[in-house]
């Protein structure tokens, strides 16, 4: 039970979700059109896939973006998110990780973020249909439950000047990018614009949009990826400033950077159980929280580790009971030494085993049947045999509770053929 003071948060934080934009308005309420359906209860073994809309690397086509009759542009994106959805049911899948939020921008109408550029080719341009509302309708009638995925940070992909040059023409528009309106939020990092995790009201402002999605939206979910501080050796994240005014108290740069992910993680799962209790609320991080090398109570692995790395302490989550559910993302197959698929499974399953957070494993299809000389065997056999075998690890442990593939396109594609009969036979079963 919470406690008195919790509460009290807990009733402010709402409210000043539900009151105003980051403009400082009154959120106008949003027009869905889908109507509310019952969900279909979480199942006992979740069989699910990413869907990816980034840069339009699952759906929609850029061809359909750049279609010049908005009538086909919007016949051809829905079409084929049917066409989608009816082939994962086919294949047994029973839920969808859809990217709502790949970046600054939505797929779905929001009073805080502009239309992304995916569905017409423009920043801001109302594509004439609400692809979420859409996926909702036709997801639930089929018996899918559908998770909005969000990526909290990213703010573009690039920092190309027609890029910086769109978010700032929305600034006369509403809404307008977070780009245009906090430029002092934003920073660069991994060769990309990215908002700082350290600034207070940055946190508030992706509570904001949380809220608002599940206010507007009958999504079973909520899903973080594992992007929270994204940097690399050649760009990173400048944010000593910002440590200097917020990071009193913490001695260690990054103990302050991992303090500040988990202040989100608890803002956001607190919203969510104070507004929808029912909506669930999950992260899929790197595969490798520690390894032992460096703390005891890590897996035997010698991995990029997410405490480490993107200043994420997923294990804390989990014992805290602060998400529903963990979708460590373990890419690698049995041979890998180093980052072995049944060390890091059974790892988690440890982790999760005395706590209520449900645990599903994150598997790398994108790798099946494609060569290669470290893990031969994603190519031997079609992979069929590597993906056989990491799916019966996953439903032989009764810790985990579910399997989800990287990413949906990838069950089109020549070298994935031979796994998705195999997928057809034991998922569609």
């Amino acid at each position: 039970m919470l406690n008195h003071q919790r509460r009290f948060f807990l009733l402010c934080l709402v409210c000043g979700v539900l009151g105003c934009s980051s403009k400082g308005n009154i959120i106008s309420p949003v027009v869905v059109e889908a109507p509310v359906r019952v969900s279909p209860a979480v199942p006992e073994n979740v069989k699910g896939v990413w869907l990816t809309t980034l840069s339009g690397l699952d759906w929609p086509t850029p061809a359909s973006s750049d279609e010049p009759s908005d009538e086909r542009r919007i016949a051809l994106q829905k079409q084929a998110l049917i066409d989608k959805l009816d082939n994962l049911v086919s294949l047994g899948v029973n839920t969808i990780f859809f990217q709502v939020k790949p970046d600054g921008t939505a797929l779905y109408r929001s009073a805080l973020l502009p239309w992304s550029d995916v569905l017409t080719g423009v920043v801001g341009k109302d594509p004439g249909y609400d692809p979420l509302a859409f996926m909702l309708s036709e997801g639930h009638k089929r018996g899918l439950r559908i998770h909005a995925w969000l990526n909290p940070y990213r703010v573009t992909s690039n920092t190309q000047q027609k890029t910086v040059t769109a978010l700032r023409r929305t600034l006369s528009a509403s809404p307008s990018s977070v780009y245009a309106l906090h430029p002092e939020w934003i920073r660069t990092a991994s060769d990309r614009f990215v908002l700082d995790p350290g600034i207070p009201e940055v946190r508030q402002w992706i509570t904001n949009v949380v809220v608002e999605l599940i206010n507007n939206y009958a999504v079973d979910g909520i899903h973080f990826d594992d992007y929270f501080y994204y940097e690399t050796p050649a760009s990173r994240l400048q944010d000593d400033a910002t440590y200097r005014q917020y990071g009193q108290g913490f001695a260690l740069k990054g103990d302050w950077r991992r303090n500040n992910t988990l202040l989100l993680i608890e803002q956001v799962s607190m919203a969510i159980k104070a507004v929808k209790p029912q909506v669930e609320f999950g992260i899929s991080p790197s595969g490798v929280w520690r390894n032992a090398e460096n703390d005891a109570r890590g897996s035997d692995t010698r991995g990029g580790a997410a405490y480490d790395i993107s200043y994420a302490d997923t294990r804390l989550w989990v014992e805290r009971g602060l998400i529903d559910y963990i979708i460590p993302q373990i890419y690698w197959p049995f041979s890998r030494e180093i980052v072995r698929y049944d060390t890091l499974v059974k790892w988690w399953a440890d982790v999760v085993k005395p706590t209520k957070t449900r645990l599903y494993i994150g598997i790398a299809l994108y790798k099946v049947g494609v060569p290669s000389q470290k893990e031969p065997d994603w190519a031997q056999d079609g992979g069929v045999p590597e993906l056989r075998r990491q799916l019966a690890l996953n439903e032989a442990l009764p810790e985990v509770k579910g399997s989800v593939l990287f990413r949906e396109g990838f069950l089109h594609q020549p070298q994935t053929g031979p796994a998705v009969d195999y997928l057809k036979t034991h998922w569609g079963k």
